[in-house]
């Protein structure tokens, strides 16, 4: 593989810290930038590792203090959403990994994409919210978004050696369900953070895997997918499989069905994103299929966790929907994560944003920021 300079967006989260193990491992991975929002203690250590030439922290007061404690050092230490986007545009940097959570990742990947990076995508709220304005940057300034989320990894790794799109009849989109599978709404009332946040497969950030649990991340993931692969929300189907052994499949015009299967871990698809084409050795991530025995698929319960149906909807009609849907739930995750709403009034404050919400078809990245904002408050001032 030839040698990558990556820049690493959100490097002390959970996909920021996995892109360093394979660099950690594939010495030609550069780091030549990071960024985190808060938390300091491990941005310093990892900068004191890698050697990159800035470092981020959006929170401005911890960026002064960290560039207190990096003055030994040459490496350069910024703060706030500018910072951010330096971060992403380092000019030695070819790839962007854009592990930050929410609509803050939309502004830096665009900045990346202007600048002719590479993009590394697991900040699916970027396709989500600017969806018509990233893919066409990106085709504008002939860059790759290469998807880093395991389902779109796959369902790009299934349709390489395709010759169109036109090939494509429908995405398999597949879900764990989240742990609370099978439960009714009545029982959904008491659900507690600490509940909510217990996932049976995956290792994951709050914001995500509370957005599982809802299958909100789900409804995004449609959302995402539409984006990356051209294709209708209606040609996406959503199956629940327990295992999380499939990470999703596509069906062709001929009715194959290719998918691609794996151990339920993040380090393959952040490999592939970096390495892609090729494929490198990796290790501790094996799968044995005789250990699950059987997979099973079941059909998502939209009655009950009704949001993805409401991503459904945004995903169809487009425009700025897709961001009140986005941003409305990252106002109410906050506040259930807070105890301030219960577990069911997250969806019920999603359906109220999108009710509330003035509709703009072609929305601008100002609008789609008003948009943001205009959801937030929805949610945050409903009594």
């Amino acid at each position: 593989m030839n040698s990558k300079n990556v820049a690493v967006l959100g490097s002390t989260g959970s996909i920021g810290t996995q892109t360093l193990e394979i660099a950690r491992e594939y010495k030609n991975i550069n780091i030549v930038s990071l960024s985190a929002y808060s938390n300091t203690e491990l941005l310093e250590k990892q900068a004191r590792e890698f050697l990159p030439e800035t470092v981020c922290v959006v929170d401005e007061k911890k960026a002064a203090e960290l560039k207190i404690r990096l003055a030994d050092t040459d490496i350069k230490v910024t703060g706030g959403a500018e910072g951010l986007s330096d971060a992403a545009t380092v000019k030695s940097a070819d790839t962007v990994v854009t592990g930050v959570v929410g609509i803050s990742g939309l502004k830096p990947t665009l900045d990346a994409i202007k600048e002719g990076k590479n993009i590394a995508l697991a900040n699916k709220e970027t396709l989500v919210t600017g969806g018509h304005l990233v893919t066409k940057a990106a085709e504008n300034y002939n860059v790759k978004i290469l998807p880093v989320d395991s389902e779109h990894s796959a369902i790009f790794q299934s349709i390489q050696g395709m010759n169109s799109h036109r090939e494509i009849k429908r995405i398999l989109l597949t879900a764990s369900g989240g742990p609370f599978y099978g439960k009714t709404a009545d029982e959904l009332k008491n659900i507690t953070p600490e509940m909510a946040l217990k996932h049976p497969n995956w290792n994951m950030g709050a914001k995500v895997t509370i957005d599982s649990s809802t299958l909100v991340n789900k409804g995004l993931e449609m959302i995402e997918a539409k984006w990356l692969f051209d294709v209708d929300i209606d040609d996406i189907k959503v199956l629940v499989h327990r295992q999380s052994v499939l990470h999703s499949a596509v069906e062709f015009t001929d009715n194959a069905v290719i998918s691609q299967l794996g151990a339920p871990d993040m380090k393959l698809p952040i490999q592939y994103a970096l390495t892609y084409p090729e494929r490198l050795p990796m290790h501790g991530n094996e799968l044995d299929l005789i250990k699950y025995g059987s997979l099973t698929f079941d059909e998502p319960d939209t009655k009950t966790f009704y949001a993805l149906e409401l991503a459904k909807k945004a995903g169809k009609k487009g425009g700025n929907l897709p961001t009140v849907f986005n941003s409305a739930d990252e106002a109410a995750v906050d506040l259930f994560l807070k105890g301030k709403i219960s577990y069911p009034q997250i969806s019920e404050r999603i359906q109220y944003a999108m009710e509330k919400s003035a509709f703009k078809e072609n929305p601008s990245l100002d609008e789609i920021f008003e948009t943001d904002a205009f959801a937030r408050e929805t949610v945050y001032n409903l009594k």
